[in-house]
């Protein structure tokens, strides 16, 4: 299915479920699925680059994904590194930010995420987010102490704090809030990522595992979001008016 060139979505969130279970159908071990997964991030990034999308966030890895086996993790961790290769992000002309405290992560990971960041700083062409030991709620936490310690040195009034003084001390600040999230895998819940930011999200699910997410899948969860009514708490006969 072909989307249409208007109302391309500016931010589209992913959370790319599904791996392991894809794996598990085919009598593999869980990291193999995780792998494969890695073939799709790479597919529906060039996509998203050619769609003229500006920013793509994919779930990485969770603060919870630590409880899973530790072989599944080291795998995990192996695929990170696997997935920072250079030529995808200066093929497209991609830019890498990241969300999330990778203070946790092997120091072999965050090395090469620092070096790419570095490495493709100036392009512009698409921003890739990938939310590594992420979760929303320790974002939130984060954002909190630190209008907590503003508040201490006399730098905001309490009384006077607005939901955008609070969005610009999370660490997507740099960018608009989605305007698409996409889960796949069959599950439909947030499962810990963007909460505050999804407030007005328009969201897609799809039963497709990650590793069998084409791009025909990502072009069709596109054009479902173009033939949407976005109303922000408006009426319909609201948001016709403002369009005329």
């Amino acid at each position: 299915m072909n989307s249409e060139k208007y109302n391309i979505p500016t931010h589209v969130a992913i959370i790319m479920d599904g791996n392991g279970r894809w794996a598990k159908q085919r009598g593999l071990d869980r990291s193999l699925g995780h792998q494969k997964g890695v073939e799709t991030v790479r597919k529906i990034t060039t996509e998203a680059t050619q769609m003229g999308i500006r920013y793509l966030t994919l779930y990485t890895f969770s603060t919870e994904n630590w409880t899973r086996p530790h072989a599944e993790v080291a795998a995990l961790m192996g695929l990170i590194l696997e997935s920072m290769e250079e030529e995808i992000f200066v093929k497209n002309q991609v830019r890498l930010r990241i969300i999330g405290d990778i203070t946790r992560l092997p120091q072999e990971v965050q090395k090469a995420i620092l070096t790419l960041q570095q490495h493709t700083a100036q392009f512009s062409r698409m921003t890739c987010v990938l939310a590594l030991n992420y979760s929303a709620r320790w974002e939130l936490t984060q954002a909190t102490k630190r209008l907590i310690q503003k508040k201490q040195e006399g730098l905001i009034d309490a009384q006077s704090l607005t939901p955008e003084d609070i969005s610009h001390e999370l660490s997507t600040s740099f960018m608009p809030d989605p305007d698409l999230l996409i889960r796949t895998g069959g599950e439909q819940r947030l499962s810990n990522f963007l909460l505050w930011q999804s407030a007005y999200t328009e969201f897609y699910f799809t039963d497709k595992y990650w590793p069998d997410f084409s791009t025909d899948d990502f072009r069709e969860a596109i054009v479902a979001f173009q033939h949407r009514q976005r109303r922000f708490g408006q009426t319909g006969e609201q948001v016709d008016q403002s369009t005329e």
